[in-house]
């Protein structure tokens, strides 16, 4: 170690919490080392990090960060080690005790739901602050998975008496009724990742049981029009897909005592040419009105594969070079 060098030192309490923190095979260990300018030494139950001063206390109060959440009980993913590594890389590392101590619930199944990236927290923070909240961003950012996370919640600790969920049956149009089946059997397909989300949150028993009583009721947004939601926790899903009038109908719906979260991705709307999308004017329309307020997620708040970011910013890329082609030719 150099004169420039330095060391900082961890103190481990058993086996399992040097496997939580490494990962199996030291996988964890070997991500530091090849990231940051430092050197992990175990020995026993100590881990001493050496190497240049910055980069030393970086890893130090990140793994310090990780540790204490270790021992809260908390399982510690590989997904989450990694996104703790790239927050240290960014100079963000103290965001890692806000992001990982925010507990939305818990599940049925005893799965604790919590935000996986600092843009899914500021999410979840809008929803507590405001009664309306827009949510835009791409597939596989959680917009809808943590809303209903936030609804359940709120039902569970009396805060609204009921959850109403709701998507424009964009590709039936106004033709529901050459579906075949009941009205159910034919809004079901355009409603399904709505009851998925709920599965997993409540699970199927107490899911039935609340849509027997009424006290949670999913429709197409069509079937919102004339109606006053008081005392409810309201989410619009695939919002991009509800024109301007929709939306409009879909906002003024809002009664007392209740919260509404709209989510969308405005690149992938369904509506026919000509039509405009009510979630990509609403925060045009709606930015100065106190009490709403306009969370972007992006490529950086994906939480599936790994490949499905590298996809958004693929296509991003190729859409940007297309409208700039477009615009030279004008």
């Amino acid at each position: 170690m150099t004169d420039t060098n330095t060391s900082r030192t961890i103190l481990l309490n058993s086996v399992d919490e040097s496997v939580q923190l490494l990962g199996n095979h030291d996988i964890h260990f070997s991500l530091i080392e090849e990231r940051f300018d430092v050197h992990l030494i175990p020995r026993g139950h100590e881990l001493v990090i050496e190497g240049s001063p910055e980069h030393v206390e970086t890893v130090y109060v990140m793994l310090q960060e990780l540790l204490g959440h270790i021992r809260k009980g908390h399982l510690l993913s590989g997904r989450e080690f990694e996104y703790a590594l790239r927050l240290a890389e960014q100079g963000e590392v103290n965001q890692i005790r806000s992001l990982f101590s925010d507990l939305v619930l818990v599940t049925h199944r005893g799965k604790q739901i919590r935000p996986k990236t600092v843009g899914q927290k500021r999410y979840l923070e809008a929803i507590r602050r405001n009664d309306i909240v827009i949510s835009i961003g791409p597939a596989g950012t959680g917009k809808t998975y943590l809303a209903l996370a936030m609804a359940v919640d709120a039902l569970k600790n009396k805060q609204v008496q009921r959850l109403i969920l709701t998507r424009p049956a964009v590709e039936a149009g106004e033709h529901l009724g050459f579906l075949p089946g009941d009205f159910q059997e034919k809004v079901d397909p355009y409603l399904r990742p709505i009851y998925d989300g709920l599965y997993d949150l409540l699970g199927a028993d107490t899911f039935q049981k609340y849509r027997e009583k009424g006290i949670i009721e999913i429709a197409p947004l069509a079937y919102m029009r004339g109606r006053t939601l008081d005392d409810s926790f309201v989410i619009l899903d695939e919002g991009q897909n509800a024109t301007a009038d929709q939306m409009k109908m879909f906002l003024t719906r809002l009664g007392f005592g209740s919260k509404a979260v709209l989510t969308g991705d405005i690149t992938q709307t369904d509506l026919p040419k000509g039509r405009y999308s009510g979630l990509a004017l609403a925060p045009k329309i709606l930015k100065d009105i106190e009490g709403i307020e306009i969370v972007y997620m992006t490529e950086k708040d994906v939480v599936r594969h790994p490949l499905v970011q590298s996809i958004i910013r693929a296509y991003e890329k190729f859409e940007a070079e297309r409208e700039k082609e477009h615009n030279e030719k004008k």
